[in-house]
């Protein structure tokens, strides 16, 4: 675990956020962070099929960026069998 340094601004949107959502601010910016990564890994995906991205990998635990991330072939084009 590590400290983020934020812009006040940002802290106010957190709290307000937060509240709304009934999260703590910590569990919100984590929100706003994994849904943030999400759009950057998959920019072709709506904000609704993020968000079940999201509950999909909370259910099997794999919110590690590496799992997340398209699996690459186990094979080579200069690989033969």
């Amino acid at each position: 675990m590590g400290i983020v340094k934020i812009s006040d601004l940002m802290h106010e949107n957190l709290r307000i956020a937060s509240q709304a959502m009934s999260r703590s601010i910590n569990a919100q910016a984590e929100h706003w962070l994994k849904l943030g990564m999400l759009a950057e890994l998959y920019p072709q995906q709506t904000q609704h099929q993020l968000a079940q991205m999201l509950i999909r990998l909370e259910l099997e635990g794999s919110a590690d960026i590496r799992n997340m991330l398209p699996k690459k072939s186990t094979t080579t084009q200069g690989d033969v069998s």
